[in-house]
């Protein structure tokens, strides 16, 4: 895992140092088996973690090496989007980030519908869910090609100041 203080600056530019060592303390406790990286059971031992229907998506998001698991550079730098100090755009990215599962900078109809199922889980059929995803589709896709891009999000999104709401005090 390494010393939290041999990671380089721009890594956590959100962060202070005495931030990074508690992020280092809160990663080592919740890392149960000491590999160095937290699993998908590691994050769920999180109480307030067990219940959200999004933990695997941001999970996801945060491994960006794509090896199923976080290891604790990759959970600095996600933790770091919800910093106070972090800015709207950062935090917005990666609202996006969620629902753009194959990353190629756009949210599919699939996607959507995926990422909504997650949420509603069995409280929709699929076709009401299905209604929902292509309305939501329409009214955000300003260009006409069937998806919705990150400016298109923006554009909606950000008026909710969503920003606001992706914080934690580390």
């Amino acid at each position: 895992m390494g010393n939290e203080a041999s990671y380089p600056t721009e890594m956590c530019s959100h962060f202070n140092h005495d931030e990074i060592k508690r992020l280092s303390k809160r990663f080592k406790k919740l890392d149960l088996d000491c590999s160095g990286s937290l699993s998908v059971d590691e994050f769920l031992s999180l109480p307030e973690l067990r219940q959200n229907p999004l933990v695997q998506r941001v999970i996801d998001v945060f491994d960006t090496d794509g090896n199923g698991e976080v290891d604790f550079e990759e959970f600095v730098v996600g933790t770091s989007q919800f910093s106070v100090r972090g800015d709207e755009e950062q935090k917005l990215r990666f609202a996006f980030s969620i629902y753009d599962m194959d990353k190629d900078g756009y949210i599919s109809n699939g996607e959507l519908f995926q990422v909504l199922k997650m949420m509603v889980g069995n409280n929709l059929q699929d076709w009401q869910l299905q209604q929902i995803v292509d309305k939501t589709i329409i009214i955000l896709d300003r260009d006409g090609d069937g998806r919705i891009s990150f400016e298109e999000f923006s554009a909606v999104v950000g008026n909710l100041e969503v920003h606001k709401k992706l914080v934690v005090i580390v």
